[in-house]
């Protein structure tokens, strides 16, 4: 007798009819006729995975449920899950149908600086937003490697715990390195991915010098500090309202509201958040090393390159021309550093048309 396949832990049945069963087994959906299906049998195949029914669901700050000032309905479509994956709790925000777009934010933000773009991603994607490794609620190991290699493996993880084989990604600021170390280290697994904010991956491309002129240094200086071994951590501690209330207000354009850049301040305010926060850029000369090699292996994927425009506007696309066989580019008109937030409907329009041809190939 032949055994049945089990259906992945992550299936969901999005769409329900008399004739028709539309289960989501990460990418593409698949469409069942209900007559070989039976209420018991699908039960006795869908098999729950461990890491989402043992872990306790994320509450509190740093989760959907203990964020401020969500789009309306966010909570309606969003939920916080934990996710054990590659050796690491992961926490993830989950939630619409379709293909998988996996949004990997920048430093020092969360999950949250995608809030504002979210629920209308949802309507044509299963949009996943995690914490990196050593920010917000995911786990902060201090033993550990944070450069861009290993936190591309760890979303490869995550994107495996959750059945997704491929996917589309987008990335902003140290999610650009990040995403480009994910795209061209597993070109197998990503469909397409925007990489916004800087111009380039380090390493990869030809970096500022040391001394530039003041516009530059003001908004470049974190990178030099927050590769420190401790003094960073000692200057901020008891001043994170100085030392990251500076970052976020001159990388805008449009400033964030204030009780927002307080609740990003105020997930940075223990030791072991504070000690994350500076993992990625302690890694800095190993990105370097790795950048040098991911270069001469140019992504063969649709790349898009995001700026705003009174910050790294079209530089992005330009820096990665000479990394990528297909860029395209894109400058959020009125946005800075922060273009998700300062300019959520102008970041919408340039990311649909990119992924379009992602989310038609689902259907």
């Amino acid at each position: 007798m032949q055994r049945r396949k089990q259906v992945p832990s992550t299936t969901t049945i999005v769409a329900l009819s008399r004739d028709h069963l539309s289960l989501s087994l990460g990418w593409p959906r698949m469409t069942i006729p209900a007559s070989q299906l039976s209420v018991r049998s699908l039960r006795m195949e869908i098999v729950m995975s461990s890491s989402s029914t043992t872990l306790p669901s994320p509450q509190g700050p740093g989760s959907v449920s203990g964020a401020p000032n969500l789009p309306a309905g966010f909570t309606d479509i969003f939920t916080s899950r934990y996710i054990d994956a590659g050796g690491l709790r992961q926490h993830v925000v989950i939630g619409g149908n379709g293909p998988p777009l996996l949004l990997v934010h920048g430093w020092p933000e969360t999950w949250y600086a995608w809030r504002l773009v979210m629920p209308a991603l949802a309507r044509d994607f299963e949009v996943i937003a995690p914490d990196q490794r050593g920010i917000g609620l995911t786990d902060k190991p201090r033993d550990a490697r944070y450069d861009p290699g290993t936190l591309a493996n760890d979303l490869v993880a995550l994107m495996d715990a959750l059945g997704h084989q491929r996917f589309a990604a987008v990335g902003t600021d140290t999610g650009l390195p990040i995403s480009y170390a994910l795209a061209a280290d597993h070109p197998d697994r990503v469909d397409r991915v925007a990489l916004a904010e800087v111009p380039g991956p380090p390493g990869a491309v030809p970096q500022a010098g040391l001394f530039l002129p003041e516009q530059l240094n003001n908004k470049l200086w974190h990178i030099t500090v927050n590769r420190l071994d401790e003094l960073n951590e000692q200057l901020a501690r008891g001043r994170e309202d100085l030392y990251f209330g500076y970052e976020f207000n001159i990388q805008a354009n449009k400033k964030l509201p204030a009780d927002v850049i307080n609740y990003y301040i105020g997930l940075l305010k223990n030791p072991e958040s504070l000690h994350g926060t500076f993992a990625f850029y302690r890694e800095w000369d190993t990105m370097m090393a790795q950048n040098a090699e991911r270069k001469n292996r140019p992504l063969t994927m649709p790349v898009l390159g995001i700026g705003g425009e009174t910050s790294h506007a079209g530089e992005v696309a330009n820096a990665m021309k000479s990394l990528a066989n297909d860029v395209q580019s894109a400058v959020i008109p009125g946005a800075g550093h922060w273009f998700a937030e300062e300019a959520p409907q102008e970041t919408l329009a340039a990311l649909t048309p990119f992924l379009a041809p992602y989310q038609a190939a689902w259907r």
